[in-house]
C-alpha cells in the first residue's frame, strides 16, 4: 500500500495554508483529492508531484486560470498531452523573457553597485 498524506501535511510541505489548498481544489486549480472512509482528503506521492509542478507554474507567473486548464488536461491523460506540451512551451517562452529582463536589470544594478563602491572608496581616501 502506498503512503498517503493528510491535507495538513501536504500544506505544510508545500508552504501553503490548508485554506489555500482547499480553495485551489474548489477553483479547479488542483485536482480533487482522494478521500478516505471518513471523508478526509488524502494525497499520494503522485498528487504531491503534480501539486509541486502546479506551484512552480504559479510561481513563474502562470495565471491561475491557465493552471486550472493545465490541471484539466492532466486529468484527461493521455489525450491532453499535446495541449499540455503546447501550454508549457508557451509558458517557457514567457519565463525565458522574464529571465532575460531580470538579467538586464541585474546588470544595471551591478553597474550602479560598482560605481557607488568606487565613489565610496575615493571618498574614504580623501577623508
Amino acid at each position: 500500500m502506498t503512503e498517503t498524506y493528510s491535507i495538513g501535511t501536504v500544506a505544510e510541505r508545500l508552504g501553503l495554508t490548508i485554506d489555500t489548498l482547499r480553495y485551489y481544489e474548489r477553483a479547479g486549480i488542483v485536482p480533487p483529492a482522494h478521500r478516505d472512509s471518513g471523508g478526509r482528503r488524502r494525497y499520494g506521492s503522485n498528487d504531491l508531484h503534480l501539486l509541486e509542478v502546479l506551484l512552480h507554474l504559479r510561481d513563474t507567473g502562470m495565471p491561475l486560470s491557465t493552471i486550472a486548464e493545465f490541471t484539466r488536461l492532466v486529468q484527461s491523460d493521455p489525450e491532453g498531452v499535446p495541449e499540455r506540451l503546447q501550454l508549457l512551451r508557451a509558458h517557457r517562452a514567457i519565463i525565458t523573457e522574464q529571465i532575460a529582463r531580470l538579467n538586464r536589470s541585474l546588470a544595471v544594478v551591478e553597474s550602479k553597485i560598482s560605481d557607488y563602491s568606487a565613489r565610496s572608496s575615493l571618498r574614504e581616501k580623501r577623508a
